[in-house]
Protein backbone atom coordinates (compact mmCIF):
# COMPACT_ATOMS: atom_id res chain seq x y z
CA UNK A 1 0.00 0.00 0.00
CA UNK A 2 1.49 3.37 -1.33
CA UNK A 3 1.96 6.12 1.13
CA UNK A 4 -1.01 8.20 0.21
CA UNK A 5 -3.26 5.52 0.35
CA UNK A 6 -2.50 4.47 3.93
CA UNK A 7 -3.03 8.30 5.28
CA UNK A 8 -6.40 7.85 3.80
CA UNK A 9 -7.30 4.74 5.27
CA UNK A 10 -5.82 6.01 8.72
CA UNK A 11 -7.93 9.74 8.71
CA UNK A 12 -10.88 7.49 7.83
CA UNK A 13 -10.27 5.15 10.43
CA UNK A 14 -9.98 8.47 12.87
CA UNK A 15 -13.17 9.33 11.17
CA UNK A 16 -15.22 6.57 12.06
CA UNK A 17 -14.01 6.62 15.63
CA UNK A 18 -14.40 10.02 16.48
CA UNK A 19 -18.45 9.80 14.78
CA UNK A 20 -18.87 6.74 16.98
CA UNK A 21 -17.75 8.74 20.19
CA UNK A 22 -19.91 11.56 19.60
CA UNK A 23 -22.76 9.58 18.71
CA UNK A 24 -22.40 7.55 22.09
CA UNK A 25 -22.65 11.48 23.74
CA UNK A 26 -25.46 12.78 21.84
CA UNK A 27 -28.27 11.84 19.32
CA UNK A 28 -26.87 11.10 15.80
CA UNK A 29 -27.72 14.11 13.32
CA UNK A 30 -30.64 13.75 10.99
CA UNK A 31 -31.29 15.76 7.61
CA UNK A 32 -34.58 16.86 9.43
CA UNK A 33 -32.16 18.39 12.40
CA UNK A 34 -30.23 19.80 9.62
CA UNK A 35 -33.17 21.73 7.89
CA UNK A 36 -34.26 22.89 11.11
CA UNK A 37 -30.67 24.22 11.90
CA UNK A 38 -30.97 26.18 8.88
CA UNK A 39 -33.59 28.07 9.54
CA UNK A 40 -32.89 28.71 13.11
CA UNK A 41 -29.74 30.31 12.02
CA UNK A 42 -31.82 32.54 9.49
CA UNK A 43 -34.76 33.32 12.63
CA UNK A 44 -31.23 34.15 14.71
CA UNK A 45 -30.01 36.57 12.06
CA UNK A 46 -26.69 34.60 11.70
CA UNK A 47 -27.23 33.85 8.30
CA UNK A 48 -29.55 35.63 5.46
CA UNK A 49 -30.16 34.50 2.37
CA UNK A 50 -26.60 33.49 2.27
CA UNK A 51 -25.11 31.11 4.75
CA UNK A 52 -25.41 27.57 5.05
CA UNK A 53 -24.86 24.27 7.77
CA UNK A 54 -23.98 21.02 7.21
CA UNK A 55 -23.43 18.08 8.79
CA UNK A 56 -21.31 15.14 8.63
CA UNK A 57 -23.48 11.69 7.97
CA UNK A 58 -23.94 9.55 11.04
CA UNK A 59 -23.77 6.56 8.94
CA UNK A 60 -20.70 7.22 6.83
CA UNK A 61 -18.38 9.65 7.91
CA UNK A 62 -16.81 10.44 4.47
CA UNK A 63 -20.02 11.75 3.16
CA UNK A 64 -21.97 15.06 4.54
CA UNK A 65 -25.30 16.65 4.17
CA UNK A 66 -26.03 20.34 2.68
CA UNK A 67 -29.10 21.43 1.53
CA UNK A 68 -29.22 22.46 -2.42
CA UNK A 69 -27.93 25.95 -3.24
CA UNK A 70 -31.12 28.70 -1.79
CA UNK A 71 -32.00 30.85 1.48
CA UNK A 72 -31.42 29.03 4.64
CA UNK A 73 -34.78 30.29 6.27
CA UNK A 74 -36.61 28.09 3.11
CA UNK A 75 -34.41 24.77 3.78
CA UNK A 76 -36.65 21.65 4.05
CA UNK A 77 -35.62 18.32 4.23
CA UNK A 78 -36.25 17.70 0.57
CA UNK A 79 -33.96 19.95 -0.05
CA UNK A 80 -30.82 18.48 1.43
CA UNK A 81 -28.04 16.59 -1.00
CA UNK A 82 -25.00 14.20 -0.14
CA UNK A 83 -21.61 15.22 -0.44
CA UNK A 84 -18.33 13.26 -0.34
CA UNK A 85 -15.57 14.72 1.53
CA UNK A 86 -14.00 16.25 -2.23
CA UNK A 87 -17.73 18.59 -1.98
CA UNK A 88 -18.94 16.64 -5.23
CA UNK A 89 -23.02 16.13 -5.00
CA UNK A 90 -23.88 12.18 -4.93
CA UNK A 91 -27.77 12.86 -5.33
CA UNK A 92 -27.73 16.50 -6.90
CA UNK A 93 -30.77 15.32 -9.43
CA UNK A 94 -30.61 18.77 -11.24
CA UNK A 95 -30.42 20.72 -8.52
CA UNK A 96 -27.68 23.39 -8.16
CA UNK A 97 -25.05 23.28 -5.43
CA UNK A 98 -23.55 26.02 -3.29
CA UNK A 99 -20.63 27.43 -4.62
CA UNK A 100 -18.77 27.45 -1.66
CA UNK A 101 -19.37 23.96 -0.48
CA UNK A 102 -15.93 23.12 -0.50
CA UNK A 103 -15.73 25.07 2.86
CA UNK A 104 -17.60 22.22 4.35
CA UNK A 105 -15.88 19.17 2.64
CA UNK A 106 -12.34 20.30 3.31
CA UNK A 107 -12.68 20.50 7.03
CA UNK A 108 -14.11 17.22 7.36
CA UNK A 109 -11.11 15.86 5.78
CA UNK A 110 -9.12 16.98 8.07
CA UNK A 111 -10.90 17.41 11.22
CA UNK A 112 -12.30 13.78 12.49
CA UNK A 113 -13.92 15.54 15.58
CA UNK A 114 -16.10 18.29 13.57
CA UNK A 115 -19.66 16.82 12.98
CA UNK A 116 -21.55 20.24 11.67
CA UNK A 117 -19.79 23.29 10.01
CA UNK A 118 -21.24 26.47 9.64
CA UNK A 119 -20.39 29.52 7.16
CA UNK A 120 -22.66 32.78 8.08
CA UNK A 121 -21.49 36.51 7.17
CA UNK A 122 -22.85 37.86 10.18
CA UNK A 123 -22.42 40.99 10.28
CA UNK A 124 -20.84 42.02 13.34
CA UNK A 125 -17.84 39.75 12.81
CA UNK A 126 -16.73 41.58 9.63
CA UNK A 127 -15.18 44.21 11.59
CA UNK A 128 -12.52 41.70 13.50
CA UNK A 129 -11.33 39.99 10.32
CA UNK A 130 -10.08 43.25 8.36
CA UNK A 131 -8.97 45.17 11.50
CA UNK A 132 -5.91 45.39 14.12
CA UNK A 133 -9.06 44.52 16.47
CA UNK A 134 -8.53 40.52 17.57
CA UNK A 135 -11.71 38.94 18.58
CA UNK A 136 -11.87 37.43 21.63
CA UNK A 137 -14.15 35.90 24.29
CA UNK A 138 -15.62 39.19 26.35
CA UNK A 139 -18.30 37.18 27.88
CA UNK A 140 -18.53 33.22 29.00
CA UNK A 141 -20.87 32.59 26.30
CA UNK A 142 -18.34 32.77 23.75
CA UNK A 143 -15.71 31.07 26.10
CA UNK A 144 -15.51 28.25 22.99
CA UNK A 145 -13.60 31.43 20.96
CA UNK A 146 -10.28 30.54 23.37
CA UNK A 147 -7.78 33.02 23.37
CA UNK A 148 -6.58 33.33 19.27
CA UNK A 149 -9.78 33.42 16.69
CA UNK A 150 -7.50 32.74 13.19
CA UNK A 151 -8.26 35.42 10.34
CA UNK A 152 -8.43 33.74 6.76
CA UNK A 153 -6.73 36.19 4.08
CA UNK A 154 -7.73 35.09 1.32
CA UNK A 155 -5.08 36.79 -0.84
CA UNK A 156 -2.62 34.58 0.16
CA UNK A 157 -4.60 31.64 -1.62
CA UNK A 158 -6.08 33.15 -4.28
CA UNK A 159 -4.13 36.27 -5.28
CA UNK A 160 -5.49 40.11 -5.13
CA UNK A 161 -8.37 39.62 -7.50
CA UNK A 162 -10.29 37.32 -6.18
CA UNK A 163 -14.21 37.34 -5.67
CA UNK A 164 -13.50 36.29 -1.64
CA UNK A 165 -15.64 33.13 -2.61
CA UNK A 166 -14.47 29.73 -1.39
CA UNK A 167 -15.38 27.89 -4.94
CA UNK A 168 -12.22 25.64 -5.08
CA UNK A 169 -10.92 22.41 -3.56
CA UNK A 170 -7.50 24.82 -2.96
CA UNK A 171 -9.07 27.26 -1.24
CA UNK A 172 -11.56 25.16 1.09
CA UNK A 173 -8.07 23.64 2.05
CA UNK A 174 -6.35 26.66 2.56
CA UNK A 175 -9.03 28.23 4.76
CA UNK A 176 -9.27 24.69 6.79
CA UNK A 177 -5.25 25.06 7.59
CA UNK A 178 -6.15 28.80 8.61
CA UNK A 179 -8.87 27.28 10.97
CA UNK A 180 -6.70 24.70 12.10
CA UNK A 181 -7.71 23.20 15.69
CA UNK A 182 -10.10 26.20 16.11
CA UNK A 183 -13.60 26.49 16.76
CA UNK A 184 -14.18 29.45 14.49
CA UNK A 185 -12.31 31.34 12.26
CA UNK A 186 -12.97 34.75 10.84
CA UNK A 187 -12.45 35.48 6.64
CA UNK A 188 -11.33 38.63 5.85
CA UNK A 189 -14.35 41.12 4.24
CA UNK A 190 -16.16 37.98 3.80
CA UNK A 191 -17.46 36.10 7.35
CA UNK A 192 -16.58 33.63 9.26
CA UNK A 193 -16.85 29.35 9.78
CA UNK A 194 -17.69 28.28 13.33
CA UNK A 195 -17.45 24.33 14.02
CA UNK A 196 -19.05 21.73 15.81
CA UNK A 197 -18.99 17.83 17.26
CA UNK A 198 -22.71 18.19 16.61
CA UNK A 199 -25.42 20.22 14.78
CA UNK A 200 -26.53 21.98 18.18
CA UNK A 201 -22.70 23.02 19.24
CA UNK A 202 -22.22 24.80 15.80
CA UNK A 203 -25.04 26.33 16.00
CA UNK A 204 -24.59 27.67 19.43
CA UNK A 205 -21.06 28.60 18.34
CA UNK A 206 -21.92 30.42 15.43
CA UNK A 207 -24.73 32.43 17.40
CA UNK A 208 -22.42 33.59 20.06
CA UNK A 209 -19.39 34.20 18.11
CA UNK A 210 -21.52 36.94 16.37
CA UNK A 211 -22.94 37.90 19.85
CA UNK A 212 -19.93 38.40 21.11
CA UNK A 213 -18.51 40.70 17.94
CA UNK A 214 -21.05 42.61 19.40
CA UNK A 215 -20.58 43.15 23.00
CA UNK A 216 -16.99 43.95 22.39
CA UNK A 217 -16.90 46.21 19.49
CA UNK A 218 -19.49 48.00 22.41
CA UNK A 219 -16.69 47.64 24.92
CA UNK A 220 -14.11 48.77 23.02
CA UNK A 221 -15.89 52.36 22.30
CA UNK A 222 -15.72 52.50 26.05
CA UNK A 223 -12.49 51.87 26.64
CA UNK A 224 -10.15 48.71 27.35
CA UNK A 225 -12.38 45.53 27.37
CA UNK A 226 -11.16 42.45 29.86
CA UNK A 227 -11.30 39.51 28.02
CA UNK A 228 -11.45 36.18 29.25
CA UNK A 229 -8.17 34.68 30.16
CA UNK A 230 -7.14 31.17 29.20
CA UNK A 231 -8.18 29.03 32.20
CA UNK A 232 -11.62 30.94 32.37
CA UNK A 233 -12.25 30.30 28.57
CA UNK A 234 -11.17 26.83 29.00
CA UNK A 235 -13.44 25.96 32.29
CA UNK A 236 -16.67 27.56 30.93
CA UNK A 237 -16.37 26.26 27.56
CA UNK A 238 -16.87 22.99 29.31
CA UNK A 239 -19.33 24.06 31.17
CA UNK A 240 -21.55 25.21 28.63
CA UNK A 241 -20.60 22.49 26.31
CA UNK A 242 -23.12 19.99 28.45
CA UNK A 243 -26.00 22.89 28.25
CA UNK A 244 -25.72 23.64 24.66
CA UNK A 245 -29.00 21.76 24.43
CA UNK A 246 -31.00 24.29 26.38
CA UNK A 247 -30.18 27.00 23.85
CA UNK A 248 -31.22 24.43 21.06
CA UNK A 249 -34.63 23.12 22.31
CA UNK A 250 -35.39 27.05 22.75
CA UNK A 251 -34.48 27.88 18.83
CA UNK A 252 -35.86 25.29 17.74
CA UNK A 253 -39.76 25.59 18.68
CA UNK A 254 -38.84 29.25 17.14
CA UNK A 255 -39.08 27.29 13.96
CA UNK A 256 -41.13 24.39 13.86
CA UNK A 257 -44.59 26.09 15.54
Amino acid sequence: MDRPSFLLGVLAASCAATSAAGAAGAPPATVADLAIANRVLAHENVVDGFGHISARDPQNPNRYWLARSMAPALVTEADVMTYDLDSNALNANGRVSYLERFIHGAIYKVRPDVQSVVHAHTASVIPFGVSSAALQPIYHMASFLGTNVPVFEIRDAAGPASDMLIRTPALGDALARTLGSANVALMRGHGMVAVGTSIPEAVFRAYYTGMDAQLESEALRLGTPRFLNAAEAQASSETNAALVDRSWQLWKRAVIQ
